[in-house]
């Protein structure tokens, strides 16, 4: 009896032992596991980790290349803004120092525009007095068949040949001699008479930095511009006649189309349009304007990016016909 039990119990132990091997053997091989998915997901990071750091380093290439083609293009377009500037502005001075300007004397046959009536203190008195220009446009019509006139504004650097063709883009980006750049040259808007002159005369030029076509009409704006009355005048030539125009309104707008009209319906809507662009102006001129006048208006960019205008309005007050 006692063998048989000593015998069952070798047995159980046995069992104990086997069923613990097996419970060894499952827990070695589950960690076993755990070890392999934990190494498996370790080389994922790891290569996912070196994937980012490849995107990262090519995307860090990409943009140092980008940068370095918007370095390079801005380095050229300012070197080519600089030629562009050098050239119109030593082609201005070979066709300014080369074009005979001379002022004259009124004649008998000048005519003076809608004189302020009952006010002999008004400025008008004074601007009549001061001498027209005459430019001797031979030379001019030679090298450019397009020329239609020459503007001079007071205290600014605007003393040019006015060109004048079928559109208005072709100055934008040709200078005076037919070369291309993009400084362009002084224009006038294709739409207008320049030997009879419309209601609105309109002339265009770019605003350089270097002041040179219409880059110095910002001189318009400032306080000690306007308050030299002798400023408020401007003088234009042409092969036909020879004029002056008193300055009514000078200001800053954004893109629009409305002072650039040149047709208008009839006399009351040409007035309307007349106290609209003096009400704009930041200054006050004292200048005082009918159906019968006639205008003209200089426009340029206001910025770089050509969101705005710098625009200035003045009336015709003095004409002579050119022998």
């Amino acid at each position: 009896m006692r063998k048989r039990n000593t015998q069952n119990n070798n047995k159980k132990n046995i069992k104990d032992d086997i069923q613990k091997t097996r419970n060894g053997y499952k827990k070695t091989k589950s960690n076993n596991l755990d070890n392999i998915n934990k190494e498996k997901e370790k080389e994922k990071n790891k290569s996912k980790n070196q994937t980012q750091k490849k995107s990262k380093k090519i995307f860090t290439i990409l943009i140092l290349i980008f940068s370095s083609i918007c370095l390079i293009a801005a380095i050229l377009l300012g070197v080519l803004w600089v030629l562009n500037n050098n050239k119109s502005e030593q082609l201005a001075e070979d066709i300014e120092n080369n074009t005979p300007i001379t002022t004259v004397e009124d004649s008998d046959d000048v005519e003076l525009i809608n004189p302020p009536e009952n006010d002999s203190s008004n400025d008008y008195w004074d601007f009549i007095k001061i001498p027209l220009i005459n430019v001797d446009f031979s030379e001019l019509l030679k090298r450019n068949p397009d020329t239609v006139g020459w503007i001079n504004v007071n205290n600014t650097n605007i003393n040019y040949p006015v060109l004048q063709t079928t559109d208005n883009d072709k100055y934008l980006h040709i200078a005076f001699d037919g070369s291309k750049n993009q400084a362009g040259w002084i224009f006038a808007d294709y739409r207008n008479d320049m030997k009879n002159f419309d209601r609105n005369t309109i002339i265009y030029g770019h605003s350089r930095l270097n002041q040179t076509m219409f880059g110095s009409l910002f001189n318009v704006l400032n306080q000690s511009w306007y308050n030299n009355k002798y400023n408020h005048i401007i003088r234009f030539s042409t092969p036909t006649e020879n004029t002056m125009w008193q300055v009514f309104s000078v200001y800053k707008i954004g893109l629009e189309s409305y002072y650039l009209q040149v047709d208008f319906q009839n006399d009351e809507k040409y007035l309307e349009f007349l106290n609209t662009l003096k009400s704009r102006s930041i200054y006050n001129f004292n200048v005082s304007l009918s159906s019968t006048d006639k205008i003209i208006t200089l426009s340029t960019c206001s910025d770089a990016a050509g969101t705005g205008r710098i625009v200035l309005h003045a009336k015709l007050i003095k004409r002579e016909v050119r022998n």
